[in-house]
């Protein structure tokens, strides 16, 4: 299929995923959602292929919620909240290894999208955030998976805190793998591993450890029912329209 804001790149072992969209900071609404389960569907269409390696460009991997398809959405915010928790939930059930190569900024969803991901890499110059509080929000839908990856404290403060960390931090904290000027180095070591497992063994490994892991139906439910009822604030709505026509954060008074 053509894609609109991901590119791909078919490589030994593995499927290249890059979102495309940097004058948009790589921000994430439906097209982009269903833009990368049509990549995970094609990386499982293919026996050959072990991991899904997801990065960005120019200095920015992603940086969460698209504020203008939000600020037209109208009353499909828990829609959107459930579509973006199941493509989350999807990297931690596909039978593939997904792995996030990081070089830049990240915030709000993005850190999802990283914290999902059964491995993550980063440089040293990238970064991690929450800024969802600022306006008014919270990361209903990262957190569950931030939670699994780094454990409730550190993602509580990160949640209150909403100041972005530097590589070091989140390798401290564990939800970065590495962190290395080398990225590709690190990531042929490791799909050179991953070739040598059956073609089963990740699809079982992920089934084993869901029955470990706290992200179920009802964390689920949870997630994308107060992300709806946030997203429905009217002061929340009024952040967002104000920032998508005037350009104006919820910060500057």
């Amino acid at each position: 299929m053509a894609y609109r804001t991901i590119e791909l790149r078919r490589e030994p072992g593995l499927l290249r995923v890059t979102l495309a969209r940097p004058e948009r900071r790589n921000t994430i609404d439906d097209v982009v959602l269903g833009e990368l389960h049509a990549a995970l569907d094609e990386a499982e269409g293919d026996d050959t292929c072990r991991a899904v390696v997801l990065e960005g460009r120019d200095g920015v991997f992603s940086t969460g919620m698209n504020l203008e398809s939000a600020a037209d959405d109208g009353g499909g915010a828990s829609d959107g909240g459930a579509a973006f928790f199941g493509l989350l939930e999807r990297f931690t059930t596909v039978g593939r290894v997904v792995i996030a190569q990081v070089d830049g900024q990240v915030a709000g969803g993005g850190v999802g999208l990283v914290a999902a991901s059964d491995f993550a890499h980063a440089t040293a110059r990238s970064t991690f955030a929450l800024p969802e509080a600022l306006w008014g929000l919270l990361p209903c839908c990262v957190l569950p998976f931030l939670v699994r990856r780094v454990g409730f404290q550190k993602a509580y403060a990160a949640t209150l805190s909403t100041q972005a960390v530097p590589a070091s931090e989140a390798h401290r904290i564990h939800l970065v793998d590495e962190v290395t000027e080398q990225p590709e180095t690190v990531l042929r070591q490791l799909v050179f591993r991953l070739n040598r497992l059956d073609g089963v063994v990740v699809g079982d490994a992920k089934r084993y450890f869901r029955g470990l892991s706290a992200v179920d139906e009802r964390v689920r439910d949870h997630a994308v029912a107060e992300f709806g009822r946030l997203m429905s604030s009217p002061v929340v709505r009024r952040r967002i329209t104000d920032f998508v026509t005037l350009g104006r954060y919820p910060w500057e008074r």
